[in-house]
C-alpha cells in the first residue's frame, strides 16, 4: 500500500507567483497513518520579497525570527526535495493543499529550477483532506464536529476543526502543527466514514479518477459552494475539449427535452440554473461514491433508483447529444480566446503558459549537484530563457558574486523598480505594505493586541531597511 506525505506551508503572502514559502512541515506515514519520518524547516526571506504583514502575523513568523534562521529559501527547498526523494513514491496530501499549497509548491519549484509536478508524476498521487472532510460530513453527518458561521453553515478551518474534534493543535498556523492536525482529521475520517476514505483512494490518481467516472453508468459525487456541500448523481457525457475534464449530466433532470434541442437552444439552456451539465475536475481529487448514496437526499430519492438508471442509459446511448455539448464547449473556448487579455505575462507567472522541455528537465539536477563555481556553465545549457532568468535570480539571492556587474545591476534595478512602485501591482510593494501596516496598527491598538503590535513594528523596520537599500539602486 502507498505511503502518504502530509504537508503544509507557511508563506509570505497568498500570491503563489510572487510570494515565498517561509516554513515547510511534512510527515511521512504508512497506509495506517502511522508516522514514519518528518521534515520541519524555516528559512529567511529572499532579497526582493516584501511579505504581507498579516501573513507573517498569522503564521507567527516575525522578520527577526526569519533573519535568525541559518537556512536560505533555496537551501530549504533543496533539503525538502532531497527528503521527498528519499521517502520515495507516495500520495501527497494536505488541507486545502490542491488549491493552495500545491500551487505554491509548483511555482516555487519552477522558479528554483526543479521539475514542478513532482506530486502527480513518477508514480506519485495527490489528495486533499478538505475535500474528504466535506464529503464525509455530507454522506455521514457528524463525522466531524464543526463550528458554524453566521449563516449556520459548517466552518472548515483547520484551527477551529482540530480542537473541536479532540485533536491537539497547540501550534496552530505553524507548518508542522497544521500537518499533525491534518493527519488527525484524516484518521477520524478513515475511522468514522470508511467508505468515503476508501472511495477517495480511487481518485488520487487523475487517470484512474477519469476512468472511474467514464466507466460507471452513474455515480454520486459532491460539490462545495456558498458554504455548503451539495450531492449530485451524474453520468458521464464527454470530456472538455481543452481541459479534458469530464462533463457529466445531472440526473435530477429529465434528459429527454435536452436531447431533441438544436445547438442554439441547448446553448441557452446550459447557461440557466440549475445546471444540467456539471464539470468534475478529475485531477483535483473528487470523491466518487456509489449511486445508492443519492437515496440519502430528497431530490434524488423522490426520482428513485430505477428512473435514475433509465436516465443514465438514455444519456450514455446518445452520442449525438455528447457531440452537441462538445460543439458548444469548443465555441466557448474560441470566444474566450478572442477576448483574452493581451497584457504581458511575467516569467514568474508563466508556469502554465509553456511546459519546460524534457531536455531542460534533464539539465535541472546537474545545476543543483555541481559546485557554485560551475553552476553558471550549467545554466547556459538551458534552452528556455525563463530558466536562465530564474537561475540568475538564484545567484542574486545566494551568491551575488557569481554575477558580473551588468547582470547584478539589471536584476537589482528591476527588483528596486518592482518593490518601490506606487502602482497597483500584481506583487506586494513597499508602499502597499506601509498602508497595510498602518491599517493593522489602528486595528490592533483598538483591540489591545500588544504582541501583534510588536511584530508589526518589526515588519515596519524590516521594510524600512529594504526601502533604504533599494532606493539607492
Amino acid at each position: 500500500m502507498s505511503n502518504y506525505v502530509f504537508y503544509d506551508f507557511e508563506t509570505s503572502s497568498s500570491n503563489k507567483f510572487w510570494g515565498q514559502i517561509i516554513q515547510i512541515g511534512a510527515v511521512l506515514t504508512n497506509d495506517k497513518l502511522e508516522e514514519l519520518d518528518r521534515f520541519d524547516a524555516r528559512c529567511r526571506l529572499n532579497q526582493g520579497v516584501i511579505p504581507e504583514a498579516m501573513a507573517l502575523i498569522v503564521n507567527k513568523s516575525s522578520p527577526k525570527l526569519l533573519k535568525n534562521t541559518n537556512l536560505s529559501h533555496y537551501k530549504m527547498i533543496r533539503q525538502f526535495i532531497e527528503t521527498l526523494r528519499r521517502w520515495g513514491k507516495a500520495t501527497y496530501i494536505g488541507f486545502n493543499s490542491i488549491e493552495f499549497d500545491e500551487e505554491f509548491l509548483r511555482c516555487t519549484l519552477f522558479q528554483t529550477l526543479e521539475y514542478p509536478y513532482i506530486t502527480s508524476t513518477n508514480g506519485n498521487t495527490r489528495g486533499d483532506i478538505l475535500n474528504l472532510a466535506r464529503a464525509a460530513n455530507l454522506y455521514y453527518p457528524n463525522t466531524l464536529t464543526n463550528s458554524k458561521n453566521e449563516k449556520g453553515n459548517d466552518v472548515y478551518k483547520l484551527d477551529q476543526m482540530a480542537p473541536l474534534n479532540g485533536i491537539e493543535h497547540g501550534d496552530a498556523h505553524s507548518a508542522i502543527g497544521d500537518v499533525m492536525a491534518t493527519v488527525g482529521i484524516a484518521k477520524l475520517i478513515s475511522e468514522k466514514a470508511p467508505n468515503v476514505w476508501k472511495a477517495s483512494k480511487l481518485t488520487m490518481d487523475k487517470n484512474q479518477s477519469l476512468e472511474l467516472i467514464k466507466k460507471e453508468l452513474f455515480f454520486c459525487t459532491n460539490e462545495y459552494f456558498y458554504g455548503r456541500s451539495r450531492p449530485y448523481v451524474q453520468t458521464f457525457v464527454c470530456q472538455h475539449p481543452q481541459f479534458q475534464w469530464p462533463l457529466c449530466f445531472d440526473l435530477r433532470h429529465d434528459p429527454k427535452p435536452y436531447l431533441e434541442m438544436p445547438i442554439s437552444e441547448l446553448t441557452v439552456a446550459m447557461k440557466k440554473q440549475p445546471k444540467f451539465i456539471r464539470t468534475i475536475r478529475h485531477n483535483k481529487h473528487p470523491v466518487i461514491m456509489n449511486p445508492v448514496y443519492g437515496n440519502k437526499f430528497d431530490e434524488y430519492k423522490t426520482i428513485g433508483t430505477t428512473n435514475l438508471l433509465s436516465r443514465a442509459k438514455i444519456i450514455k446511448d446518445n452520442k449525438e447529444f455528447a457531440e452537441k455539448i462538445l460543439s458548444i464547449k469548443r465555441f466557448e473556448i474560441e470566444e474566450k480566446e478572442q477576448t483574452k487579455s493581451q497584457e504581458d505575462i511575467y516569467n514568474e507567472e508563466s508556469i502554465y503558459t509553456k511546459f519546460t522541455s524534457n531536455e531542460d528537465n534533464r539539465i535541472m539536477p546537474e545545476f543543483h549537484n555541481v559546485d557554485w563555481g560551475k553552476k553558471s556553465s550549467v545554466l547556459s545549457k538551458f534552452k528556455d530563457e525563463r530558466l536562465k532568468y530564474f537561475g540568475k535570480k538564484i545567484f542574486y539571492t545566494e551568491k551575488p558574486e557569481i554575477l558580473n556587474k551588468s547582470e547584478y545591476d539589471t536584476i537589482h534595478k528591476d527588483t528596486a523598480k518592482k518593490l518601490l512602485s506606487t502602482n497597483n501591482e500584481k506583487w506586494n510593494t513597499i508602499p502597499r505594505t506601509y498602508s497595510e501596516i498602518d491599517t493593522l496598527r489602528i486595528k490592533f491598538e483598538r483591540e489591545g493586541q500588544k504582541e501583534k503590535l510588536i511584530i508589526l513594528d518589526e515588519i515596519n523596520a524590516y521594510v524600512e531597511e529594504l526601502e533604504k537599500k533599494y532606493s539607492l539602486a
